[in-house]
């Protein structure tokens, strides 16, 4: 898979980032470690031994080809290989990286009702680095910064908000 690897691991993440409290223990060590290794310029990730020797067995990727063919059919008229040298410059890598990080310490923070909207962002930059769309990642990006702005304030002034009211 090579560098569309990195898409396969936030695909793996996105399930558990639907669950609050669960996204921050599962979903956010391995966002945050797909950044990393984006921002280092890595061409596929890498994962520890005990988690890399092991593998899916045949019989759960028949039953989630099964399960989810005809979305991926539907899937696939909209998310294409186009304008992949948005994905090829090395700058586009630091930056997917830098916004998964962030992405994934505000996922890993208990705000509440936001969990879903990360985990549609997440879908978003695996789904245009599975697909080598650099439109998709275009429009990653753009949401991606507009939730790190929004969220990033918000959870400032709550903190604020929460250390005044401890202090009382």
């Amino acid at each position: 898979l090579g560098r569309r690897a990195f898409g396969v691991l936030l695909l793996l993440a996105i399930p558990a980032s639907f669950i609050p409290g669960v996204a921050g223990i599962i979903s956010t060590p391995i966002v945050i470690l797909v950044g990393v290794q984006l921002i280092a310029g890595m061409r596929r990730p890498w994962l520890p031994r005990f988690l890399a020797s092991r593998g899916p067995h045949r019989s759960v990727l028949v039953r989630f080809n099964h399960w989810f063919s005809s979305w991926l059919a539907r899937l696939e008229k909209l998310v294409r290989p186009r304008l992949a040298w948005v994905l090829d410059h090395r700058i586009a890598s630091v930056v997917s990286g830098l916004m998964l990080i962030l992405l994934g310490l505000l996922l890993g923070l208990p705000i509440p009702l936001t969990n879903g909207l990360f985990g549609g962002l997440l879908l978003l930059f695996a789904l245009a680095l599975l697909e080598r769309d650099g439109a998709l990642m275009l429009v990653a990006w753009a949401a991606g910064a507009a939730s790190i702005a929004v969220f990033g304030v918000l959870s400032g002034n709550l903190a604020l908000m929460a250390a005044r009211w401890i202090d009382l």
